[in-house]
């Protein structure tokens, strides 16, 4: 029975014992943080050693505009980059400084009392608005201009002058199949106010020549006048 209790407990220490340590890099290295606590502590550090923070605030700065100096890998990197910019701008990356912006932008003191009424008047305003009335100039309305006749048929007209619903027949109509010839010779026409005209215009609504009305109500191709009626009634 004691074997049998021994067998897990060995199984779950050997386990325990297998768990790989963590790592990690960068600052939080073990290496880093063993230096510096050996330097925080006042002893050697062997190898290179980190610089204190004075001292890393001491470092001196390059001019403004320009950029760090690199060592190393880092220095082929950037003497390869300053070259691919001199080749493609024509100008030497080194030379290049940074262009201050001007802010010309300013807040208007125009809600300042005290610092309106050192720049105005009361005199200063009644020059202003005289001058302004001299050129200020007042255009006399005239009347609005006649519609002069164009010999086209004003199917607006028409709607206000009759006032049968569409659908009632007021003029006579013969013929074989006039609902079919409507039909057909009314898809000639890109809209019934088109078709209403053309109607007007050869003898409507009496006469019916290209078979546009065969309901006889005085309205070509289901031509309906109330929009027309309605707009002047509002």
């Amino acid at each position: 029975m004691r074997v049998l209790l021994l067998v897990p407990a060995l199984a779950l220490a050997t386990a325990c014992t297998d768990v790989a340590p963590l790592t990690s890099t960068g600052f939080n290295t073990p290496e880093y943080q063993a230096q510096r606590e050996a330097q925080l502590a006042g002893q050697g550090v062997a190898g290179n050693p980190l610089l204190a923070p004075v001292e890393v605030s001491q470092q001196p700065l390059g001019a403004p505009g320009t950029a760090p100096v690199a060592t190393g890998e880092n220095a082929d990197i950037a003497n390869q980059t300053a070259a691919a910019l001199a080749s493609t701008s024509g100008q030497n990356p080194a030379a290049v400084t940074a262009v201050p912006v001007a802010n010309t932008g300013a807040i208007s003191d125009e809600q300042d009392f005290a610092a309106v009424s050192e720049r105005r008047s009361i005199e200063s305003d009644a020059a202003r608005v005289e001058q302004n009335r001299q050129t200020y100039e007042l255009v006399a309305p005239t009347a609005v201009p006649e519609r002069t006749a164009s010999g086209q048929t004003n199917i607006v007209q028409y709607a206000l002058s009759t006032s049968n619903p569409v659908g009632v027949q007021l003029y006579s109509r013969s013929g074989f199949n006039l609902q079919a010839k409507a039909q057909r010779n009314c898809a000639q026409f890109p809209s019934p106010d088109q078709a209403q005209i053309e109607f007007l215009s050869n003898g409507g609504p009496q006469r019916d020549r290209k078979g546009l009305d065969p309901d006889g109500d005085g309205y070509a191709c289901g031509w309906d006048p109330s929009p027309f009626r309605s707009a002047v009634s509002n």
